[in-house]
């Protein structure tokens, strides 16, 4: 990542505010968010259609955005309560799914593991999907404080913080709980901190979410879901005693404990973002250039880490760091992580033999250094990225004494 300077435009960054949802525009958002639903629905039959068209004939048809936006205009000619709503969402709406049949197909054909594809596009049922509507520029406007949506749908804003930029997109979405929010996406505009001179590795884990080669800044596992577990597994147990029969709607009782199985759901995802959100700022701001491994802990769900894994929120926290990086012009350099508790930090020799997870302690046979496993590894992270181990506390390496002539 090349250092940039202040007030330069680096992406786009989404501004989320929360919405005040009076009961007729809930209403004009959940219609909305039926003909959505609806078309996407389509989409998925249509997409499934065409694959058995092809597996059964050996003919090769086509199910893009052309054909879909085709089968849009021709729904909304002859459907009224489709061209009730606007074009707007329902064609944001053909390009999400698109892409994610794209992206589908991607993994497909590049053979990655089962575990790291995308899955095809699935229905969206109404009783568990959330609504989500998206709208490019011309199809919302900012006036008064206020949200106009296309369709006549007026929404008041939470103005929390002030928005850096003309918007050229927003998502209006609703959570589990029921709130309304609006994401708006605005070009990113760079905040230069001072230069440290100071760089870092980051091994990602279990035990400790984040191990650097600095130990004020390594970030301990913050178990955030083990301490709420005992308050989930009893709203889980009262919506196991109120759950409805297949078909039918729950109950208030039963309503009730899902509510609450939300918000509680929602408070550690709360605590996850912000523990990572702080820690990520603090690395910034104490180092130029970060050498982050590259690690995806989406295998970890099926082993017996998974529940801690999932916990330590090792993606998010990755994610907040990379963006904080970005914000602030930092170089963020990310590694493969293959063999990384391997190889020695010191000689860079490697081991005959992966260490078991048992061994916490990394010994080289080649030059005997002997350190934590986990430092070992963060250590391996600057030597990969092409950074000097030697120079991670901001000061120079140490400079090797000159050999007496013989």
């Amino acid at each position: 990542m090349a250092q940039v300077g202040a007030n330069e435009t680096v992406g786009y960054a989404r501004y989320t505010y929360r919405l005040r949802v009076s009961s007729t525009t809930h209403t004009s958002l959940a219609a909305e968010w039926g003909r959505c639903r609806w078309l996407w629905n389509e989409c998925v039959a249509k997409s499934r259609a065409v694959h058995l068209h092809n597996k059964a004939t050996g003919k090769k048809a086509t199910c893009g955005p052309a054909q879909l936006d085709k089968m849009l205009t021709e729904a909304r000619a002859r459907t009224p309560w489709l061209r009730e709503g606007s074009s707007v969402p329902q064609q944001q709406v053909i390009r999400d799914f698109g892409r994610a049949r794209a992206k589908a197909h991607k993994d497909i054909t590049e053979r990655l593991p089962v575990a790291r594809r995308a899955g095809m596009p699935k229905w969206k049922i109404k009783r568990e999907a959330l609504a989500t509507l998206n709208y490019t520029k011309r199809g919302f406007r900012l006036r008064d404080g206020r949200l106009h949506l296309a369709g006549g749908i007026v929404l008041s804003v939470v103005w929390s913080r002030e928005l850096p930029g003309e918007p050229s997109s927003v998502r209006v979405y609703q959570d589990s709980l029921g709130h309304w929010y609006c994401s708006f996406v605005v070009p990113a505009q760079v905040q230069p901190l001072p230069r440290t001179g100071r760089i870092l590795g980051v091994d990602w884990g279990v035990r400790e979410t984040a191990t650097t080669t600095s130990d004020a800044h390594d970030l301990p596992h913050p178990a955030h879901g083990a301490k709420a577990r005992v308050k989930l597994a009893r709203y889980d147990r009262m919506m196991a005693r109120r759950r409805p029969k297949k078909g039918e709607a729950g109950s208030k009782g039963y309503q009730t404990a899902k509510r609450l199985r939300a918000k509680a759901h929602k408070k550690v995802a709360r605590q996850r973002a912000d523990t990572g959100r702080k820690w990520a700022k603090k690395v910034v701001r104490h180092h130029d250039t970060i050498a982050v491994e590259d690690f995806r802990p989406k295998f970890l769900a099926k082993t017996t880490m998974a529940r801690k894994a999932a916990d330590a929120a090792i993606g998010a926290t990755k994610a907040a760091l990379t963006e904080m990086g970005r914000k602030h012009g930092r170089d963020i350099r990310l590694v493969h992580p293959a063999h990384t508790t391997m190889d020695c930090a010191q000689c860079g020799a490697r081991a005959k033999h992966a260490l078991p997870l048992g061994e916490r302690t990394y010994t080289c046979t080649a030059c005997g250094t002997v350190s934590p496993r986990d430092k070992n590894s963060a250590r391996v992270m600057l030597v990969r990225a092409g950074l000097n181990p030697a120079g991670a506390d901001g000061t120079r390496p140490p400079v090797a004494p000159l050999q007496e002539a013989a």
